[in-house]
């Protein structure tokens, strides 16, 4: 079992910036960002399974980076140039499998999510 704790979330202008972490209770190989809009199916942000990570959701490149500090079980998303249509519930998952960013329901790890809402 592998308990996920999100934080960072918050309300911010377009534009501006914001920088999540998921903090694990172990070690797990592989764990990824995700994100669910209000009436929207959950969309893949990017994983990364130990140090390697997969290509971003085309529309994020350039202004998402996902990174992960294996000495302190923890993942990041720094977030930038925010524009309103990112505000969504993001969540953390992970798996002892990397299975991308088509496949939500595969991921067995879910934390509780953190909320980001950017306004125009």
């Amino acid at each position: 079992q592998v308990h996920l704790v999100e934080s960072g979330g918050g309300s911010v202008q377009s534009g501006g910036s914001l920088r999540l972490s998921c903090a694990a209770s172990r070690y797990i190989y592989a764990m990824g960002w995700f994100r669910q809009a209000p009436s929207k199916e959950r969309e893949g942000i990017a994983t990364v399974a130990n140090d390697r990570s997969t290509p971003y959701a085309d529309s994020l490149k350039g202004r998402f980076t996902i990174s992960r500090d294996n000495a302190k079980n923890t993942l990041y998303l720094q977030m930038n140039s925010l524009k309103p249509e990112d505000t969504a519930m993001y969540y953390c998952a992970a798996d002892d499998w990397d299975y991308g960013l088509e496949a939500p329901t595969r991921w067995r790890y879910w934390g509780q999510g953190t909320q980001v809402t950017v306004s125009a």
